[in-house]
């Protein structure tokens, strides 16, 4: 079988949770003797062709049918968001011999090159809800489009003749990671085959690290009780929430420091973050590493330095952190939003807060920072999860069947 996976970018500057379930699961279905590649457009990539961890990447030019976009605007677009086009991926993808399923990464005019090209091609295609679409708060949403504000958008034209309105109601197949987003999707199309897919976790990759290197290389102290959070630098992860609140959570334990690891895709929040850490004069107690690769294992060490896991998001379709916090034997708490209450089981494995409620933050950081054999629960039935319920494996052997169901009810093939 060869599979098209269609992100709206890929590259290692600028990774999340998308990027890394299209890369291990790619690298699953090679190993299961599948043909697979990424073809996507060239947003911030340096070079048009590369291979990543043995999977072949390929990238094309692109742009934002915009009138009087700004260059820094495109480059916000580019980060997040951005509803772009490219008539050499699709062309690309109309070419490309031998193929039997897209895989789409993504929506808007990008995913409606994917269903044009697999309906002209009479093949199927699949469409994963990484980002959400009916769970994402309608703040978060308005963050996707700002940075287009004031340009003239001429590129109407161009989704409707891909069929951009399209791209779910003709999908083979819809996959979400959340239950509360399957459960919405379902709802707005009852007779479409709409399928939860959770995201994995490399638990062995992530089962040791050199946590006291990683103190002692960022200037932590060996006696801090350290709280860890890992994702963007962006408005939608919430790490100002737990600066906020660090004072607090420092009365309940005067060793406490937070460290902030990801990458920027907000640079106007991240100078928020750093402004007023010096304006509090938390700057001792708080350690922020931007843009640290997910790909080295300093991110593991990071996971192994910390005491407690904490993820504010006001927005997660699913939380693979989470994941890869359990993997590390680290005790979770997170907010009770979008995919994370489907898996995280409350006083289990976890402890859910709002994180509009800052009462709620304090009660559940304050109960596993004070209860040591909670936390050493907490994390052996993480670890055990991780490894037991979302290897790569697991994940990447439902996708096949996924992609066998589609092939067999779509059988005719074009060119």
């Amino acid at each position: 079988m060869r599979v098209a996976q269609v992100p709206r970018r890929f590259v290692r500057e600028e990774w999340g949770g998308t990027e890394t379930v299209v890369l291990e699961t790619s690298k699953r279905l090679l190993g299961m003797g599948h043909d697979t590649f990424i073809a996507c457009p060239n947003a911030l990539a340096a070079t048009n062709e590369e291979e990543i961890d043995g999977v072949q990447v390929h990238r094309y030019p692109y742009f934002y049918p915009y009138l009087g976009l700004r260059v820094e605007a495109r480059r916000q677009l580019d980060k997040k968001g951005g509803n772009l086009f490219s008539f050499q991926l699709m062309r690309a993808l109309k070419e490309w011999p031998g193929l039997d399923v897209i895989h789409l990464h993504t929506q808007k005019r990008l995913g409606g090159i994917g269903r044009h090209v697999a309906l002209k091609r009479g093949i199927p295609y699949v469409v994963s809800l990484h980002g959400g679409v009916y769970d994402v708060p309608r703040g978060e949403a308005a963050t996707w489009t700002e940075p287009s504000r004031g340009a003239l958008e001429w590129g109407r034209a161009l989704g409707m003749w891909v069929g951009s309105n399209r791209v779910m109601e003709d999908a083979s197949a819809i996959l979400c990671v959340g239950a509360g987003e399957q459960k919405a999707v379902q709802a707005r199309y009852p007779h479409k085959n709409v399928l939860l897919l959770p995201n994995g976790v490399n638990s062995e990759r992530f089962a040791t690290g050199d946590g006291a290197g990683f103190r002692a290389r960022r200037g932590i102290p060996a006696e801090a009780t350290v709280i860890l959070t890992v994702g963007r630098i962006d408005v939608q992860k919430n790490q100002m929430l737990l600066l906020r609140l660090l004072p607090e959570i420092r009365r309940m334990d005067p060793k406490a420091h937070l460290v902030l690891i990801g990458h920027v895709t907000n640079a106007s929040y991240r100078q928020e973050i750093e402004a007023y850490a010096q304006r509090q004069g938390l700057t001792g107690h708080l350690t922020l590493i931007p843009g640290l690769d997910t790909a080295s294992h300093e991110l593991v060490n990071a996971y192994h330095a910390a005491d407690l896991f904490a993820l504010p998001s006001v927005h997660e379709p699913f939380g693979i952190v989470v994941l890869e916090a359990w993997a590390a034997g680290l005790p979770v708490v997170a907010s009770r939003v979008g995919g994370i209450p489907s898996f995280v089981v409350e006083g289990a494995d976890g402890l859910l807060f709002d994180p509009d409620d800052d009462a709620q933050v304090l009660a559940a950081l304050a109960r596993a920072l004070s209860d040591r054999p909670l936390r050493a629960a907490m994390a052996a039935r993480g670890k055990a999860r991780a490894a037991a319920e979302y290897g790569w494996d697991v994940v990447t052997r439902k996708l096949v069947g996924i992609y066998e169901d589609a092939i067999a009810q779509r059988p005719q093939r074009g060119t």
